[in-house]
């Protein structure tokens, strides 16, 4: 391990210790593989100095860790399809079409295989730390769609038709005037609140007059901040109104919006995530989505590393029975805690295993 400073890290180091501002919200994980945003990102934050891997850790981590090595694999699979994806969006906003061909080669080439991989949900935990620009957003969210459609047990076709309704459920954004992009909606009002929601109805313009596109897919761009409580917009749709597919799409993009870092929120925990769609499953969220999600995401995480707002560190050994939202967390041999019974305690960072 070696210091070094903020102007002379390169793409690919590898962090051995973990950064956080100055109140001790985690900027990055240790074990972070840097891209060119995470180092934009530590210089807007004025932090002068990391901690990165030498040759030697790094040749340990990779001998020893298999999970190191797809994790890295997966990252840089990632970034390769990004390109791809930011093209898609320029295009859409330069002549208001989706190249549907090209974007359905992506979802079947790329995101679908990436979806299927295990550990996936580990790996995202990786790449939340990218660019929040509305492409990365779509990425991660038809991903996190096609790992959902697995879990429900759909078909090949149905999973890839999810996928591409996840890539493209923003795709309104393309319109939208670029100081709204990465404000937080609860801070909108007025016009810019208005503005905002328009998005979903210019997405389903954009996408009805595409070709080659199913009414999930367009019903998604459409629906996705709808709820099943009515509670949602643009048109305040309930239940069985609200497109299957959609309705995926919510939970996912709910898990993106949390455990992701932008302007106006602060980059949160899965088991944040877990805990809000676990609060929601039966009024604002389908619970036909929820409860697979919540049987799954959680095997995910055991055997994670985690640190604990009182400072200790521990490792997730299980999860109590039902929906219990939060893990049993071993801090030693002889040492459980229960978190859900212990709500002045919470996971301030989780590590892949």
């Amino acid at each position: 391990m070696r210091a070094i400073s903020v102007e002379d890290l390169k793409p690919g180091m590898v962090l051995a210790r973990t950064v956080t501002n100055p109140d001790m919200v985690v900027v990055l994980s240790e074990d972070t593989v840097l891209q060119k945003p995470h180092i934009t990102r530590l210089t807007f934050l004025n932090i002068p100095v990391v901690y990165i891997k030498d040759e030697q850790e790094l040749r340990q981590a990779e001998n020893t860790s298999p999970l190191f090595m797809r994790s890295n694999q997966f990252i840089r699979e990632y970034g390769t399809v990004v390109k791809t994806a930011e093209n898609i969006f320029r295009n859409v906003q330069k002549t208001g079409e989706v190249p549907v061909e090209e974007t359905s080669t992506m979802v079947k080439g790329s995101l679908f295989p990436l979806s299927r991989r295990s550990g996936v949900i580990d790996y995202l935990n990786d790449v939340n730390h990218l660019a929040d620009d509305v492409y990365n957003h779509s990425l991660r969210v038809s991903l996190l769609a096609g790992v959902i459609a697995k879990w429900m047990h759909f078909d090949r076709e149905k999973t890839q038709d999810i996928i591409l309704a996840g890539f493209l459920h923003d795709i309104g954004k393309s319109k939208f005037p670029k100081r709204l992009l990465s404000k937080n909606i609860e801070t909108l009002k007025g016009e810019d609140y208005e503005a905002y929601i328009q998005h979903t109805v210019d997405g389903h313009h954009i996408l009805n007059r595409m070709d080659g596109l199913s009414d999930g897919v367009k019903l998604t761009a459409l629906q996705h901040h709808e709820r099943m409580d009515g509670s949602g917009f643009p048109f305040g749709c309930d239940g069985a109104d609200i497109h299957e597919y959609a309705r995926v799409i919510a939970v996912a993009d709910l898990y993106d919006n949390i455990t992701t870092e932008r302007t106006g929120y602060v980059k949160r925990t899965p088991f944040a995530a877990i805990a809000m769609i676990t609060e929601n499953m039966f009024t604002s969220l389908d619970p036909t989505v929820c409860v697979p999600v919540l049987t799954h995401i959680k095997d995910a995480f055991l055997g994670s590393k985690v640190l604990l707002s009182n400072g200790e560190k521990g490792t997730i050994s299980a999860y109590p029975h039902g929906f219990a939202s939060l893990p049993i967390v071993s801090l030693s041999e002889d040492e459980l805690i229960n978190l859900n019974d212990h709500p002045e305690l919470t996971i301030m960072e989780y590590n892949p295993k």
